[in-house]
């Protein structure tokens, strides 16, 4: 499996990081990570996954984004 470098930031962002964003490059960064939440379970159908963190990894970026976005609308 071949790892794309811009997923693996977006893996280890911290909160801070995300503070400074947007809403619109928050939705983008939330559809990116969906896309690979998805990308990952197809892999992981064809026992491609080597490490299987990343589910988790990615399911909690996902949240954070999403709890930035409900206090950005919440404003």
């Amino acid at each position: 499996m071949l790892i794309d470098p811009c997923s693996l930031l977006i893996v280890f962002m911290k909160i801070t990081e995300l503070q400074n964003k947007s809403k619109e490059e928050l939705s983008k960064l939330m559809g990116d990570l969906k896309s690979k939440l998805l990308k990952l379970n197809f892999d992981l159908a064809d026992n491609k996954v080597k490490d299987i963190s990343q589910f988790k990894k990615t399911k909690k970026d996902i949240a954070r984004v999403l709890t930035l976005l409900k206090i950005q609308n919440s404003k």
